[in-house]
């Protein structure tokens, strides 16, 4: 709740899954919009079950799923439209920045969370099977839990690549 947002707006909304059922379902429903999107695109259809139940898993199998929304209705108007992108920009912006503390607190607790961003290939699907609210935009889904194991960290770019120093 203490991350920046533009005009201290908060344009944040999270959606907490807990149980077995509504993981399960939500899985479900993502799963079946990921088949026909993967099936339509000409991808193999075996690897598009492959990736379909890699996915149902791993969604059913943490122990909290937290869908990031994000709504503009308290979001400064603007009556031109650069500026009312640049409000909307804003407010994906400030949703992000929600999401990365709840993943640095995730990690703070011992916890292993990882964000993802289906619901932004599907967000109709995510709003009519969690029954949102009209204006609760999806915007990435985290997955938080116990580590199974350690694992490794991800390689990062080194700062010569994405620093300039001026």
């Amino acid at each position: 709740m203490w991350a920046p947002s533009a005009h201290n707006r908060q344009p944040w909304r999270f959606v907490v899954l807990q149980s077995c059922a509504q993981k399960e379902q939500f899985a479900a429903a993502l799963g079946e919009r990921l088949r026909a999107d993967r099936l339509a695109a000409g991808d193999p259809p075996e690897i598009v079950a492959q990736d379909v139940e890699r996915s149902r898993q791993s969604l059913t199998q943490a122990s909290v799923l937290l869908l990031c929304c994000m709504s503009m209705a308290d979001v400064d108007r603007s009556p031109d439209a650069r500026r009312a992108q640049a409000e909307r920009t804003m407010a994906i912006q400030s949703v992000a920045l929600a999401a990365q503390n709840l993943l640095l607190a995730a990690h703070a607790a011992g916890l292993g969370a990882c964000w993802r961003c289906a619901p932004l290939f599907c967000p109709d699907t995510a709003r009519e099977t969690l029954q949102l609210p009209a204006d609760w935009e999806p915007q990435a889904l985290i997955s938080i839990g116990y580590p199974a194991e350690a694992g490794s960290s991800p390689q990062r770019r080194p700062l010569t690549e994405v620093v300039q120093w001026l």
